[in-house]
């Protein structure tokens, strides 16, 4: 079974040729990295903050998530990154917090447009999520990366990142690692 879990928790340090790379904007990346780290067929996730292209040529907290297509495809990360954030939500801290699928070439942006607009159909309201094209990345301090791993008992772990597990256990419970 080519998508079969090994129960590391550890992050690879050489990827396969197969995999690939998105990256996503979805509020905090503490959040982010938690969702994307429990699904089978994610390899990586990278915390921190990364750069797109204008209107926002500016930096935001996100993750780079590599993933091998065999495994899970595109449609279905970012269907669970619409699901697990504030995808409908405007407020004032928008530019930290972006919603957004961040693309590492023109076939993946055009990919990755194509699939939120077909995905709106499932929303009664308008996605603020936006495509960019990647710019740039930062790595979060050491001291955050794998944060939920690290204590899952913090209460920013249990307020916010536990309830975005729990629909994701829910909702996509084919797709995790541990199934």
């Amino acid at each position: 079974m080519p998508c079969a879990w090994n129960g590391q928790h550890t992050m690879p340090t050489k990827l396969s040729t197969s995999n690939q790379q998105i990256g996503f904007g979805g509020g905090c990346h503490w959040c982010t990295e938690a969702v994307f780290s429990a699904l089978r067929g994610v390899t990586q996730v990278q915390q921190g903050f990364i750069r797109s292209t204008p209107p926002h040529d500016s930096y935001s907290e996100a993750v780079i998530v590599h993933f091998d297509p065999s495994c899970i495809g595109l449609v279905t990360l970012i269907e669970i990154h619409l699901r697990t954030h504030a995808s409908m939500s405007q407020h004032r801290m928008r530019e930290k917090y972006r919603s957004a699928v961040y693309s590492f070439d023109k076939e993946q942006y055009a990919a990755s447009q194509n699939i939120l607009t077909r995905l709106q159909q499932q929303f009664d309201r308008p996605l603020v999520t936006e495509t960019f094209s990647f710019d740039g990345f930062r790595p979060s301090s050491e001291r955050f990366q794998n944060y939920y791993q690290t204590d899952p008992s913090r209460p920013f772990c249990t307020t916010h990142i536990d309830p975005k597990l729990k629909l994701l256990r829910d909702r996509f419970s084919e797709h995790l690692k541990n199934n």
